[in-house]
């Protein structure tokens, strides 16, 4: 059956993220002025100003920093996923990433849950990082 729900759209600003996610790594834009680890992608590091960028592999474990449990569908391929998580997950290396917790129940997921991605094979060279508790 073919993925129905609304897929990520890589332009040359998060092209890296999603080559990477397609080969179940989980890569961010760094720094090499400063070292900024950054999320999302940019033309410039918002912390020295610098172009200077390279993408690094970042280890895919954090915590839940907030999240929502959704009882109603805004997209009707999303009606059969109800209830699910969507989260702010803040990596242990620093960023945040907006994604969804799996793989428990959403009365289960809590603020500072340990977490490690789960990736979603949707489709020809699309894969979308999720999370899901770690341990």
């Amino acid at each position: 059956m073919a993925y129905e729900k609304p897929l990520p759209r890589p332009n040359a600003d998060n092209r890296p993220f999603w080559e990477g996610c397609a080969r179940h790594v989980l890569m961010f834009p760094k720094c090499r002025q400063c070292g900024l680890l950054r999320w999302p992608p940019g033309f410039t590091c918002p912390g020295c100003l610098s172009e200077d960028t390279q993408w690094v592999r970042v280890s895919g474990r954090g915590k839940v920093y907030s999240y929502a449990v959704y009882h109603e569908a805004f997209h009707p391929a999303f009606e059969k996923d109800l209830p699910y998580v969507t989260a702010s997950i803040q990596l242990e290396e620093g960023p945040r990433l907006l994604s969804n917790v799996v793989n428990c129940p959403p009365d289960q997921v809590y603020c500072e849950m340990p977490v490690i991605v789960a990736w979603e094979d949707v489709g020809p060279g699309i894969t979308l990082p999720k999370f899901q508790p770690a341990g």
